[in-house]
């Protein structure tokens, strides 16, 4: 927030990334253009409300553009976050598995051989709580948490995502990632699956519509 109007001030468009419906007034209230309604099933640093509670409510408490991130992995997620209020998508862990994407090529094959279940949700005791795919590193962040020691979590995830991302240690980096990363099968190019993406949106426009 207190950015924000830094940001403006030099021409930038803001659309923060917000996990609450406080923090979505916030940010309208400091002149946002929209906001990025991030539910706890996206990878990364993530909030407790899930993508289908958190979107409708903070597209019911702001009048700017609502996109929707978390859990969206494909045209019928789409299509549910446009029912649920939003104006758009934002998709990340889908193009982690993407020709173009420049993480390491150890990632990308630990991306498409995850399982529903994969992920996890480390570093609550700091404050700032973290979803990535399971391996050593989050079994390790785990136990520390459990023993409520948030300052040496951060001493030991302090340059991890580098190591996996970069240097492709999945064993011992960070591998954020989001729940959906089960759904994701293979690696192609960005332009096939944002093709894929509008097919399957259109396609369950067409099926809901016979219904």
């Amino acid at each position: 927030g207190k950015y924000l109007e830094a940001f403006k001030n030099s021409d930038t468009t803001v659309i923060p990334v917000v996990p609450s419906v406080a923090l979505a007034k916030r940010a309208q209230r400091q002149g946002a253009l929209a906001v990025i309604a991030e539910g706890t099933e996206a990878g990364g640093h993530v909030g407790e409300l899930t993508t289908m509670s958190l979107v409708p409510q903070i597209s019911r408490a702001v009048d700017i553009p609502v996109i929707a991130a978390g859990g969206i992995a494909n045209g019928q997620a789409i299509i549910a976050a446009f029912a649920l209020g939003a104006k758009g998508v934002q998709i990340g862990t889908r193009f982690i598995a993407s020709t173009e994407c420049t993480v390491h090529q150890n990632v990308k094959e630990t991306v498409i051989k995850a399982r529903d279940r994969d992920t996890v949700v480390t570093g609550r005791s700091t404050g700032h709580p973290v979803r990535s795919i399971r391996n050593k590193l989050t079994k390790e962040l785990e136990q520390l948490d459990s023993e409520n020691k948030p300052e040496e979590i951060e001493k030991r995830a302090t340059g991890t995502l580098k190591k996996a991302m970069r240097d492709g240690d999945v064993d011992w980096g960070s591998l954020m990632a989001g729940q959906i990363a089960g759904m994701v099968t293979e690696i192609k190019p960005a332009a096939d699956i944002i093709k894929e993406l509008v097919a399957e949106a259109e396609e369950t426009i067409k099926t809901l519509g016979n219904e």
